[in-house]
């Protein structure tokens, strides 16, 4: 579809996400280029073709590695490995980071104590285990026009709670539609009494293990010496 000359597309289409991120090989149009070797040593300003040439001859790619310099740089290398390479760093980066566990505690504003105790026992029960908990006050119609009762109900729960855990996140000055909710983390102690329970664990498996290797070691193997008759 044309329009004045101009041709008018009528869908865009967003890019492959597979497409390299960067250019390689035939995509990169511009020549010449300052290159670098598989080596990394410094080949000089070289033409485009000549530089396709070089990596088809070492069996490697052609990779731009910066677009922003004139003439852009290029580098010879395996671009398959180099992407492998920058995945697998990526995944060990994100194993690194801390992952929050968050269980969430639901509550009624005019909760009787008998159903808040029960609650908040296992409230306790995910703190001490190293998680972090969130509390939600629901509201219904009539309780929205008292929302000073939830916050009540959370300044006790924080109360209850104070040994085994603190508040990461207060709650908010207004309603979050019909809830409000807070978030507490488990004290530092209970984060590393849980660390020492894993080590000792394993320890423990580890110490079976060894005894059972210690008694075959001391079992007497059956003999093969015939008896007299």
């Amino acid at each position: 579809m044309s329009k004045g000359g101009k041709v008018i597309r009528k869908f865009a289409f967003r890019e492959d996400p597979e497409k390299p991120q960067v250019r390689i090989n035939e995509r990169i149009r511009l020549s010449p280029v300052r290159l670098i070797d598989d080596e990394g040593n410094q080949v000089g300003v070289v033409s485009v073709d000549e530089a396709l040439r070089l990596a088809r001859s070492k069996g490697l790619d052609l990779v731009e590695v910066s677009a922003a310099s004139r003439p852009i740089v290029c580098k010879i290398m395996d671009y398959g490995r180099f992407r492998y390479e920058q995945e697998k760093k990526a995944r060990e980066e994100k194993k690194k980071q801390h992952q929050v566990d968050l269980k969430e505690v639901k509550l009624r504003p005019n909760i009787k104590s008998h159903d808040l105790e029960t609650k908040l026992r296992r409230a306790r029960d995910f703190l001490e285990q190293g998680k972090h908990v969130k509390v939600t006050i629901m509201f219904r119609m009539r309780e929205m026009r008292r929302p000073e009762n939830g916050y009540v109900l959370l300044a006790k729960v924080r109360e209850i709670l104070a040994d085994v855990a603190r508040v990461d996140r207060e709650p908010s000055r207004e309603l979050e539609g019909r809830d409000l909710t807070m978030v507490m983390r488990p004290q530092r102690r209970q984060v590393a009494a849980k660390e020492v329970n894993d080590v000792n664990d394993v320890n423990d498996v580890k110490d079976v293990k060894d005894v059972k290797d210690v008694k075959d070691q001391q079992t007497p193997a059956p003999s093969s010496v015939p008896t007299e008759s």
